[in-house]
């Protein structure tokens, strides 16, 4: 008997299939995720994913910026990429009403989101009783986000904003490995509340301390730590993914590994030249540059800017792109301490010291070509030893950190966090102690 009714039971579940389908056609697409992506050439840009394929016209066409800015709707079906036009400078926070229709003219529900693609400024600030780090707030506030320690000698804020990693100097000399995770709500609906505190208590990323590290991260957020303790053999490269389990990388280096901003690989220096190595799980793979040459910047995506040393202790700027050989930008004595360079490699920007009884900082603009775009004298300012130049495409600023000079025989004066228009080259210096400062992206 349970045989003959099984036509029958098969028929009623086809057609409940079938209902449920159509009334799944009849109800309105849903946003089911939007987050904040890295822009392979604006300023800022979101991912967004529907329950249903939405028309890039539809979105265009309902959904509006507050600011008003230029932007597109990039993709096709379920998954959309929502894109500022490059060239554009972010003053304030962004208000997105998103609202669109799927190809049967179903309206997506409108929602408002709040949208910050600015990133902060990141500072070891000097503090009484020794250092910590401290993130200003876009009114201009400061808030701490670690401990106060003895020392802190190296801060790297994660590619994708989700944290900051950082080692603290102990009384003995050796160095502590942190991890302060990082609450940012960069992006999230209008009328909802942002978390209450931006960071986590810190971790510690190793057990024991280490005699020295370099950190190097990627706008995936991974994070590869290069250190060493007392004992022989102690020296090692460890790669931690976001995802995925930590892994110890096999090649050897002569200096500092430089993790490519999107991912895949690293950039290993070596006696021979530059190494650019595959990262696991891909299958290994090594392209070569060789010559005298140092990683100075990255251009993300695929590009990069590279120092150059000659025989007769001139040095060269050299731009690099995917399948084309390096590209010479400025050649000259004076002594190349930093660069930066836009994400479409445009415009690259050099800070330049000559001169030795009383050198002098100036900080050289360029084209893609090398053509000077501008240049400034930076008279009465130093670059912080160990500190570089950073560029954000979504303020249009480079951040730098420089220490005043000081008169003859007086005390070295404090460094400060200084943003420089990257059009003007003008400075704005924030009247703070630091010992260094980056940006934090957002995340």
């Amino acid at each position: 008997m349970r045989w003959r009714n099984l036509p029958g039971a098969l028929t009623v579940a086809g057609a409940l299939v079938l209902l449920q389908q159509q009334l799944l056609l009849h109800q309105p697409p849903r946003l089911l995720d939007l987050n904040m992506a890295s822009a392979s050439t604006g300023p800022a840009a979101l991912r967004s994913r529907f329950s249903r394929p939405l028309t890039t016209e539809s979105l265009e066409r309902n959904s509006s910026l507050a600011p008003q800015l230029q932007h597109r709707w990039l993709g096709d079906g379920r998954n959309l990429l929502l894109t500022l036009e490059p060239g554009q400078r972010l003053e304030t926070s962004l208000q997105l009403d998103l609202a669109g229709e799927d190809g049967q003219g179903l309206r997506l529900p409108t929602s408002r989101w709040h949208w910050d693609p600015r990133p902060r400024v990141l500072a070891v600030v000097n503090v009484q009783g020794g250092e910590q780090l401290q993130v200003r707030q876009h009114n201009g506030d400061w808030t701490a986000i670690s401990p106060i320690w003895p020392e802190i000698p190296h801060v790297l804020p994660l590619g994708d904003g989700s944290g900051v990693a950082a080692a603290s100097r102990l009384d003995n000399g050796q160095l502590q490995l942190w991890l302060i995770p990082l609450r940012q709500a960069n992006l999230h609906p209008v009328g909802q509340q942002a978390p209450g505190k931006l960071a986590d208590p810190p971790q510690r990323l190793r057990r024991k301390p280490v005699l020295f590290a370099h950190l190097s991260t990627n706008r995936r957020g991974d994070l590869l730590i290069q250190s060493g303790r007392l004992e022989p053999g102690s020296r090692q490269s460890v790669l931690l993914p976001q995802t995925g389990r930590s892994q110890i990388l096999p090649w050897p280096a002569s200096g500092p590994i430089q993790l490519l901003p999107e991912g895949g690989a690293a950039v290993v220096p070596s006696p021979d030249g530059l190494h650019l190595e595959a990262l696991p799980p891909l299958e290994p793979r090594r392209q070569t540059l060789p010559g005298s040459r140092d990683l100075s910047s990255f251009c993300p995506p695929g590009r990069a800017l590279l120092l150059r040393h000659w025989p007769d202790f001139r040095r060269s700027l050299e731009l690099v792109e995917p399948g084309l050989p390096p590209r010479q930008l400025w050649l000259g004595s004076e002594a190349l301490l930093a660069s930066a360079c836009s994400r479409q490699g445009d415009q690259i920007w050099a800070l330049l010291l000559l001169g030795q009884a009383r050198p002098q900082l100036r900080l050289l603009a360029l084209n893609r070509n090398g053509q000077e775009l501008g240049h400034r004298s930076l008279k009465g300012w130093e670059l912080e030893p160990g500190t570089g130049l950073h560029w954000d495409g979504a303020t249009r600023q480079l951040l730098a950190t420089l220490r005043p000079l000081s008169g003859g025989g007086e005390l070295p004066l404090p460094a400060q966090p200084v943003m420089i228009d990257g059009d003007s080259l003008t400075l704005q210096p924030l009247e703070l102690s630091v010992r260094q400062a980056h940006w934090l992206p957002a995340g």
